[in-house]
């Protein structure tokens, strides 16, 4: 039996890069203090720097006093950073040589309910989870930057995974505010991960072959795609687009195209010349702003777009109302 979400008041965060310090961010805005636990020399003030940035945006989704939150406390040790804490998340490199070792060492430590959840893009949980103790309690929890604003997390569990560690696991994400969405099938790169894969891949050809610079690939995404992405997925848009017919007439009207060689889906070589054409490309769009700056933008922008929703309860809009309301009662807001 394993912990359920309303047991949850302590997660540990091991690794406290973006990712994890954007579960440590969504975590303590919603009242579970959080053990973090990383070996990099000036770790604990980059991640205190990054909630305080985050923060800021949270603020504007659900108001939380700060005698609401949850507290922080830093730890070089992992085993005091896990061992009672009540869900776990681990957030290491993306290499499958560091995260089965740290997994490893977690489980050893954890509390036998407690779940682990493993940031990861596309390792397979089958293979992290090969030598863990207790391996059922292990799931993918792949989330998307900025995990603190960001609703999805992909769920998917190995060999060895329980569905009630799925089950529990994904009612405790909607908790603190998530979409999960459980991958059905142990794949790599799981499902969005795959999507993005496609149009990074046709991206860097479009630069590589001097076609469109990085910010007139961007232009094409923010004006046009991209607009609509915060609404529907493609599916949902190229129905709309077949007209009253839908989907049977759009595939009969556009599905020929797709035998013409507009794309190439195998990446390109990334060559020297490529490599500096991305980096300055992006550099020039990056001008004038320092990152933080940045992130402050993207995330105002961000939580401008999901209350725009919110009043039309639909996608994102409608994961932070309910988040709303959860946070509501939980706290006593």
């Amino acid at each position: 039996m394993f912990i359920n979400k309303d047991q949850v008041k302590t997660v540990a965060i091991i690794g406290t890069g973006v990712i994890g310090a954007g579960w440590a961010a969504r975590c303590l805005h919603r009242g579970i203090d959080v053990m973090a636990s990383d070996p990099g020399a000036n770790a604990e003030e980059a991640l205190r720097e990054v909630i305080a940035n985050a923060e800021q945006a949270l603020q504007k989704i659900v108001p939380v006093p700060e005698e609401k939150k949850g507290k922080l406390i830093f730890t070089k040790d992992i085993e005091e950073a896990v061992k009672n804490a009540d869900y776990i998340q681990e957030s290491v490199p993306e290499v499958e040589s560091i995260k089965i070792p740290v997994l490893k060492e977690i489980s050893k430590y954890a509390k036998p309910n407690a779940i682990i959840g493993t940031s990861t893009s596309g390792l397979l949980p089958t293979r992290l989870q090969s030598e863990m103790v207790n391996p059922e309690r292990l799931v993918v929890a792949h989330p998307f930057n900025p995990v603190y604003l960001l609703p999805l997390v992909e769920v998917v569990g190995g060999e060895a995974t329980s569905e009630e560690a799925i089950t529990t696991v994904m009612e405790f994400y909607k908790m603190i505010g998530m979409k999960p969405l459980k991958v059905r099938v142990e794949i790599d790169g799981f499902i969005a991960d795959r999507l993005l894969e496609a149009l990074w891949r046709e991206l860097l050809h479009l630069v590589n072959d001097d076609v469109a610079t990085t910010q007139e690939i961007d232009d094409a995404i923010i004006y046009g795609a991209g607009l609509r992405w915060s609404i529907m997925g493609t599916a949902m848009t190229y129905y709309l687009a077949g007209g009253k017919n839908g989907m049977r007439h759009f595939m009969a009207q556009f599905g020929p195209a797709l035998k013409l060689p507009w794309t190439k889906l195998e990446a390109p070589e990334l060559t020297d010349e490529l490599i500096d054409k991305m980096v300055d490309g992006t550099a020039e769009q990056g001008a004038g702003k320092d990152l933080r700056e940045w992130e402050q933008l993207r995330d105002n922008c961000l939580v401008s777009i999901m209350k725009g929703l919110s009043e039309f309860d639909h996608g994102a809009g409608k994961v932070i109302k309910e988040d709303y309301a959860i946070q509501k009662e939980r706290l006593s807001l």
